[in-house]
């Protein structure tokens, strides 16, 4: 097995899967990024210039079957190893639920559920194989407590911290890690023309770097334990403690005011 480090990131065209990318480039890893878009891998690959540590190919998540061709040719680069696997990819539609067509309701799913169950089922040999891995998955403040304009992306995520709580507990045994990292809404081009009372509220602050760094640190070697979760920037931080500590008819008041 390689001694070099490697994580493997989804979405990594653009935005935060791209900022995840080149955090990880700098930090000394291999690193193989995929994502459907072909023409951002390559400005992405141009952009670290480092062809010896970025591995890019093109990856539908739905596609169980790209997953495996993937990872397959990514770990015979590492002998097997994979210390980390970024479940970045997803997408998402916003205004009232009834006004998002079903289609596009229902790739959503496919896209932020089935595309982390894909991931984390492929990457698992090769997790289990290499000490000390992570799996983090990019969850979001909407798996707070349902969210109105984003119900289905806000589904979603919900889905993704059950998959995280459970599979955390299921790998511990094979010293496997499994995160979630928690955003509010960060500014990259699945934000720049959302206009729901939720961003009128609180605004878009955070950047994509801001998401990259919080990944990158939850990977880092600790010897205590470390929370599931990790909100990212201020105001997800004040929601998820809140959700610790009120009832629910309070957060979803909480909610119903933020969405009004």
């Amino acid at each position: 097995m390689s001694e070099q480090r490697s994580v493997v990131v989804t979405g990594a065209a653009a935005g935060i899967g791209r900022a995840i990318a080149r955090r990880f480039h700098a930090a000394g890893y291999l690193v193989g990024a995929y994502d459907v878009d072909r023409t951002g891998l390559e400005s992405l690959a141009a952009e670290v210039g480092e062809p010896g540590r970025m591995v890019t190919g093109a990856l539908d998540v739905r596609d169980a079957a790209e997953w495996g061709q993937r990872l397959a040719a990514f770990t015979e680069r590492t002998g097997g190893r994979l210390d980390v696997l970024v479940n970045n990819a997803g997408i998402l539609s916003s205004g009232r639920f009834t006004d998002i067509p079903l289609d596009a309701q229902q790739r959503i799913v496919d896209v932020n559920v089935k595309g982390v169950l894909n991931g984390c089922h492929t990457a698992y040999p090769y997790l289990k194989a290499t000490p000390g891995a992570h799996v983090v998955n990019l969850a979001s403040a909407s798996a707070i407590y349902g969210q109105p304009e984003l119900a289905t992306y806000s589904a979603s995520k919900f889905a993704v911290r059950g998959l995280t709580e459970a599979l955390d507990l299921e790998w511990a045994a094979d010293d496997i890690a499994v995160r979630a990292v928690w955003p509010l809404f960060v500014q990259t081009a699945m934000t720049s023309d959302m206009d729901i009372a939720s961003t009128r509220s609180l605004g878009i602050r955070l950047t994509a770097d801001d998401v990259a760094k919080e990944v990158l640190d939850v990977v880092r070697p600790r010897r205590l334990p470390q929370p599931v979760h990790r909100a990212v920037g201020a105001q997800a931080k004040v929601l998820m403690a809140s959700s610790g500590l009120a009832p629910s008819w309070m957060l979803r008041r909480i909610n119903a005011r933020i969405s009004r």
